[in-house]
């Protein structure tokens, strides 16, 4: 008897799905799938990275509360010019409650520490989840 379905996840993978899900209110199966014209290996990248991020990195809240790792998170991407991962942490960070007038503060001193032109850059991309979270919630 031939079983295609797709096995379960290990528990510890199981789990940073879970706590990805949590921090973004999506489950990110879907975007972890194969592409057809993905190298064998690419789904192993995409479980390593979910299993450091939110396996290892996301649950460590003795010294820094997850509301509080989701701006710092934010302002690392923008700072960076990271675009579509800062969409993600900008998700994230609403949905751990931090506001967008917080967010906005980030993008000051992300302009004074990171460059204007970087902090406009990123910005648009904020104006855009604050948009789609607006849209969301009405």
């Amino acid at each position: 008897m031939n079983d295609t379905s797709t096995p379960a996840p290990e528990p510890e993978f199981a789990r940073a799905l879970d706590t990805a899900e949590q921090m973004l209110g999506i489950r990110l199966e879907q975007f972890l799938q194969a592409g057809p014209d993905e190298p064998a290996n690419g789904a192993d990248f995409k479980r390593i990275a979910t299993m450091h991020a939110f396996g290892d990195a996301w649950p460590r809240t003795e010294h820094l509360d997850t509301r509080t790792r989701a701006l710092v998170s934010v302002t690392i991407a923008a700072s960076l010019g990271i675009l579509e991962p800062l969409r993600g942490q900008l998700r994230i960070a609403l949905h751990q409650g931090v506001t967008p007038e917080e967010i906005v503060e980030a993008f000051v001193q992300i302009a004074v520490y990171a460059g204007v032109a970087r902090a406009f850059d990123s910005y648009a991309i904020a104006q855009q989840v604050f948009a789609e979270a607006a849209a969301n919630a009405g």
